[in-house]
């Protein structure tokens, strides 16, 4: 995989100064070693002067990049012996950290919705018209989360059907509940009340030992 995308880097199927600059700042690179990097990717002859010259940095400075590039290890200069030694661009490092970026890219994850949640859990891909009556939910100000918490409750009982969902639904708004929060004091509040019936209804006169 590496290689391949290095070879691809290299042949120009990949446009690196477009990778350089989504990916600059996680090399650590500045803006004025962007620039330099970018014009080094043109030419393969290390010559300062010329690189000073050409864009309008003092030789100083440029030398002073060269050297911060190499120390970032995105940058080689080598030397080629013969019978005159020519030192040269080394970018493979660079072609490289690249690669290595595309590979790691973070890809975002999709956003599950409220209809994946009901495909889920009905096993099945929505009707047209079961998006529209969900559609209408939250058009009328249901929050997907209590859509979602209504669905667990009619899977709970075993029932996979809208129209119990909406009758959930339409209960819940009668008695104000807007969150599992809301539901749980609900809960709570009816098994309140079904202990006190017990109670009330349980016949002392009779009770025996």
């Amino acid at each position: 995989m590496t290689g391949k995308i290095l070879d691809l880097m290299k042949n120009g199927y990949i446009i690196v100064p477009k990778t350089l600059l989504q990916n600059y700042k996680n090399l650590k690179l500045t803006d004025k070693e962007l620039i330099v990097l970018i014009y080094l990717l043109g030419t393969k002859e290390f010559d300062p002067e010329e690189i000073s010259k050409d864009l309008g940095i003092k030789l100083a400075e440029t030398l002073k990049l060269i050297d911060s590039l190499t120390s970032k290890d995105v940058l080689k200069i080598s030397v080629k012996s013969g019978k005159i030694c020519e030192e040269y661009i080394d970018l493979d490092e660079l072609y490289k950290k690249l690669v290595m970026s595309i590979i790691n890219e973070k890809k975002p994850t999709p956003k599950v919705t409220v209809f994946d949640k009901f495909e889920k859990e009905f096993g099945r891909t929505l009707s047209p018209m079961e998006y529209e009556i969900i559609g209408a939910w939250l058009d009328n100000n249901y929050t997907e989360t209590l859509i979602e918490l209504a669905l667990k409750e009619a899977t709970y009982n075993g029932v996979s059907n809208l129209r119990y969902i909406d009758k959930i639904l339409s209960e819940w708004a009668k008695k104000g509940i807007k969150s599992e929060n809301d539901i749980k004091k609900a809960r709570e509040k009816h098994s309140k009340k079904q202990t006190q019936k017990e109670v009330f209804d349980y016949d002392w006169l009779n009770e025996k030992d």
